[in-house]
């Protein structure tokens, strides 16, 4: 599904007020959101980026506190689930969350790494330098 004209004004309606970045009680006032509910979201949705400053205070983007606010829309009046939220931020802010690599394939594909190099490395003391 593409993002038309109407998800481009929920982005804009969502956008908070120009400012570099925002402190964790500036977003707590802004989205009504309580802080430990805030840390859940940035350990379940990969893309959410606080950020410390020099004094350990925790700040947020502009385009974080977008995302935390169409999260809370998505979560309360769309009744999404946490799974069918993140694809839905991934489609409309144009982000995309690496893929998992299921470990056997993982170890298959370096299984067949090594053997190529062992290979190479045998014909190398073969070959007359």
């Amino acid at each position: 599904m593409k993002s038309g004209a109407g998800d481009k004004v929920i982005r804009q309606a969502n956008a908070p007020p120009d400012k570099l970045v925002y402190t964790l009680d500036e977003v707590v006032r802004l989205t009504k959101l309580d802080p430990a509910l805030l840390e859940s979201w940035e350990q379940e949705f990969p893309f959410l980026h606080s950020g410390r400053t020099a004094k350990d205070e925790k700040i947020f983007r502009p385009k974080d506190v977008a995302m935390i606010r169409r999260i809370q829309e998505l979560l309360e009046t769309r009744g999404l689930t946490l799974a069918g939220v993140r694809r839905r931020i991934e489609e409309e802010f144009g982000l995309r969350t690496p893929q998992t690599v299921h470990p056997e394939k993982l170890r298959k594909v370096l299984a067949e790494v090594r053997d190529g190099l062992q290979e190479i490395a045998a014909s190398l003391k073969k070959s007359p330098s």
